[in-house]
């Protein structure tokens, strides 16, 4: 309809020039014929516009279309000399349209109805039919001249049906590829964003292309801010250990590296970060492909193994060597004692009498030792039950008044109503050493504070390791300070028994801590940052009262 459109302007332009050439006053009959041709092509043109959709059989509708541009073109080489008309050749277009539209069957049926009507053209200056201004032909000739047109315009169908075909089978080719490749894009995409693993690549310049929904969840940005930035603005210390995994797989060594990470959302991570080389077809470097996991929980679980190997190997130590240390300290201190008794006025100065209560005192200091480090090793049975939180905290507080400096304040903060499943004197235990760890951290005073909160099933931090079913309800307990604040280096170390950094600590009592929050269900974290303090969260099981 387009091309029809455009023939209509160019015959119309051509009717006009053709026009002015005339002389006359008075228009002549070929001339209205022209007009009127040209008028009915722009009609039809209008016609089959608005119908194109509305038709349910597009074969007919086309069709129609070839069998009225057969008309239009005989119609207007009649207008313009007959056979010796310059439009003639338009037949040909219409043949090679007939045979696109509606294949090889189209393509022979307007070549023949343009042969036929050309043959029309032919006979009708003879039959009286048509005054074209030339001589009637002679019919040897006009059957030659016929002849011609029918051959060539056969000719031309024959060819436009093998192109009209092979446009098709190349079409139906390129659809199935197309279709391929999309159910393979949309595989891959589906693939990719299915994946556990944060995937992305990067191009040759190490900036981002690609970043699936899993990445966008680990590092907390999303895709749009992340694509275009350098690798190592988003995921810190990432390319040179995406260079050494690419490394290693060149040697047949790939492994998976470790990195801490630390995400939009504030959170310390643990990544597992492989890398290989991203190829373009001809196989040159176009970048690099990087899959990286969280594995903080997998990290946690291989310090809480290594620290429960170190326990075992402790608590199968714990029972004799205690007793055969504890029995000869106990000779050793009462014989100090009824020696310095017996001595009595002999002693000659105040120096050795001194020497004698150290001995004491640091034969009591050590057998204090050898008993924490069996509760610890050796704990009491577990009995929970359902203990008021608020009263246990305010009993502790009490006690705890008689070791407080006075440069300490204590400031405490639990509603009434919170119960927790707990063994009571456990928790007697882990609030005391939790209190006596905060004073020790603030030697030049400062605040304590202990709180405890309701805490939801779905919190990261309780969902993310076993204990109650899924759904229970959690309390958490928090005994803050203002300390000098615990470095890196020494944070992964505080639970592991007989670490210490104080002059006088034992290195039991937040082993002793982690031990009870274990047995008892719940999760210990400790946020600490130098030079600000302290916070350690403990999370309990929550109970009802009956």
């Amino acid at each position: 309809m387009v091309g029809r459109l455009a023939l209509c302007v160019g015959i119309l332009a051509i009717a006009v020039l053709f026009t002015k050439q005339n002389a006359a006053d008075e228009m002549l009959p070929a001339e209205r014929g022209l007009y009127v041709t040209v008028a009915f092509a722009f009609l039809t043109t209008i016609v089959f516009a608005a119908l194109l959709g509305r038709v349910q059989r597009i074969g007919v509708f086309g069709a129609a279309q070839i069998g009225t541009d057969v008309a239009i073109v005989t119609a207007l080489v009649a207008c313009t000399g007959g056979v010796e008309s310059i439009f003639g050749f338009l037949y040909v277009p219409i043949t090679v349209s007939a045979a696109l539209l509606l294949g090889r069957r189209g393509a022979y049926a307007a070549s023949g109805l343009a042969a036929l009507a050309y043959g029309l053209l032919l006979l009708s200056p003879r039959m009286g039919m048509l005054d074209t201004g030339t001589a009637p032909g002679v019919p040897p000739l006009e059957l030659a001249l016929f002849g011609v047109h029918a051959g060539a315009l056969l000719l031309v169908a024959l060819l436009a049906s093998a192109l009209s075909h092979e446009r098709d089978r190349v079409g139906d080719a390129l659809d199935q590829r197309t279709r391929a490749l999309r159910h393979l894009q949309r595989l891959h995409e589906r693939t990719v964003e299915s994946l556990t693993s944060g995937l992305l690549t990067t191009d040759a310049a190490g900036r981002i292309t690609t970043f699936n929904p899993e990445a966008e969840r680990i590092t907390g940005l999303p895709a749009g801010e992340a694509l275009g930035r350098p690798l190592g603005d988003v995921i810190p210390d990432a390319p040179e250990f995406v260079r050494r995994g690419v490394a290693q797989s060149d040697r047949a060594e790939r492994m998976r590296l470790r990195l801490r990470f630390r995400n939009a959302f504030g959170e310390d991570l643990h990544l597992g970060i492989a890398g290989s080389a991203l190829r373009s077809g001809e196989g040159e470097p176009a970048g690099h492909v990087v899959i990286f996991q969280d594995v903080t929980k997998v990290v946690e679980m291989e310090t809480e193994l290594r620290r429960q190997e170190r326990l075992a190997a402790v608590g199968a130590l714990s029972a004799h060597l205690a007793h055969e240390i504890r029995n000869p300290l106990a000779a050793i201190s009462g014989s100090i004692q009824i020696l310095e008794g017996s001595l009595g006025r002999q002693l000659e100065n105040d120096e050795n009498r001194r020497l004698f209560r150290i001995a004491v005192r640091e034969t009591d200091r050590l057998d204090q030792l050898i008993t924490d480090f069996l509760q610890y090793a050796r704990p009491a049975p577990h009995r929970p039950g359902c203990v008021g939180l608020a009263t246990v905290v305010n009993d502790v507080l009490s006690m705890f008044e008689s070791v407080r400096p006075a440069s300490v304040v204590v400031s405490q903060d639990v509603e009434k109503t919170l119960h927790v499943l707990v063994d009571e004197g456990w928790l007697r235990q882990l609030l005391w050493n939790l209190l006596l760890n905060a004073v020790q951290a603030m030697p030049e005073g400062g605040q304590l504070s202990i709180a405890a909160v309701p805490a939801p099933s779905q919190a990261r931090a309780t969902s993310d390791r076993s204990g109650p079913g899924e759904g229970a309800r959690w309390v958490e307990i928090e005994v803050k300070d203002t300390g000098a604040g615990i470095p890196e280096d020494v944070l992964d170390h505080i639970f592991d028994p007989f670490f210490t950094t104080k002059k006088d600590g034992t290195g039991l009592g937040l082993a002793t801590v982690h031990r009870i929050v274990e047995a008892s269900g719940g999760h210990l974290s400790v946020e600490s940052e130098p030079g600000r303090g302290t916070a350690f969260r403990v999370r309990l099981p929550r109970a009802e009262p009956a």
